[in-house]
């Protein structure tokens, strides 16, 4: 199964109206996670992570760049990005090497 199939699982989505918008965010979320990691290709132990924000960024639109809301006595607080997945992306970084000219 493929990663838009699994996220459209994820979100009960069963029909194609947003499969654009949704490879987009797959895409996006995949580049910022090879940039966070160092990384060229995205290894098969980050699929999930990526899906999982991409959820996250699903259910946050509307919404973005706020961080509480509140109405009608119901407040709501949301977090960028959960420290679980923070760890998962740090446990899989790659260190940097820079070379300095002498």
């Amino acid at each position: 199964m493929e990663q838009l199939e699994k996220l459209k699982l994820q979100l009960g989505i069963k029909d194609d109206k947003q499969d654009d918008s949704l490879k987009l965010m797959l895409s996006d979320v995949e580049s910022e996670i090879l940039v966070w990691t160092n990384r060229d290709i995205l290894p098969a132990s980050l699929e999930s992570t990526c899906r999982q924000i991409a959820v996250i960024q699903y259910n946050s639109q509307g919404v973005e760049g706020q961080s509480s809301h509140s109405e009608g006595g119901i407040s709501r607080t949301f977090e960028t990005l959960p420290d679980s997945i923070k760890s998962k992306m740090n446990q899989r970084r790659l260190a940097k090497v820079v070379r300095y000219a002498t």
